[in-house]
């Protein structure tokens, strides 16, 4: 439990991060270490109830998470994130 409180409290600071951030990429870097938290707090709780039953969200988060990560950086490099024209 001591855990749980002690990511939680550090997920509220990169939520304030998120906000208050000097930069767009170090808001970008909060929300990547928020998916973190987010998937560090599932698997806590997983093992405080003693069940596997929250795997499947745990996966589903963290793949979440890596997209967006990819997403964000791919904007703030290029500007766009899905490019219509190739270059062949």
């Amino acid at each position: 439990m001591i855990a749980i409180l002690c990511i939680s409290l550090a997920t509220l600071a990169l939520i304030y991060r998120v906000i208050k951030g000097p930069s767009i990429p170090d808001r970008v870097v909060a929300l990547d270490a928020i998916g973190i938290n987010l998937v560090a707090i599932v698997a806590l709780i997983s093992i405080a109830l003693n069940t596997n039953a929250f795997l499947e969200v745990i996966l589903l988060l963290g793949i979440l998470a890596f997209i967006g990560t990819v997403a964000f950086s791919k904007y703030l490099e290029k500007g766009v994130i899905i490019e219509h024209d190739r270059d062949r």
